[in-house]
């Protein structure tokens, strides 16, 4: 990659960083779409009654486990989120590029 895509790329991921770490703390504490309409249709419980599949996440309910504050938390989890979700596109990214260079 040349010296202006590198920039770019630094760039965009830090301000990605910088939001996902001072906005995350202020995201929706309502239940999603899917999680609503179980509890508007009244089979939450059922659901709730296995072990439910976000506990066995690696940051379950969006929010970092061992941390007493909730904002750092969620804001920890938020930095985690981009930077794996980085990762994955620039090795796709990378995977791409060597198939077209073949």
């Amino acid at each position: 990659m040349d010296k202006r895509t590198w920039t770019f790329t630094l760039l965009a991921i830090s301000v990605s960083i910088l939001l996902a770490i001072l906005l995350s703390p202020f995201a929706s504490s309502s239940p999603d779409g899917l999680e609503k309409v179980a509890e508007d249709k009244g089979f939450l419980e059922k659901a709730e009654e296995r072990q439910p599949a976000w506990e066995l996440s690696p940051i379950p309910d969006y929010a970092v486990g061992g941390i007493e504050n909730e904002s750092l938390a969620t804001a920890l989890a938020g930095l985690i989120g981009t930077l794996l979700t980085f990762a994955v596109g620039l090795g796709v990214a990378k995977l791409i590029s060597r198939k077209s260079r073949t």
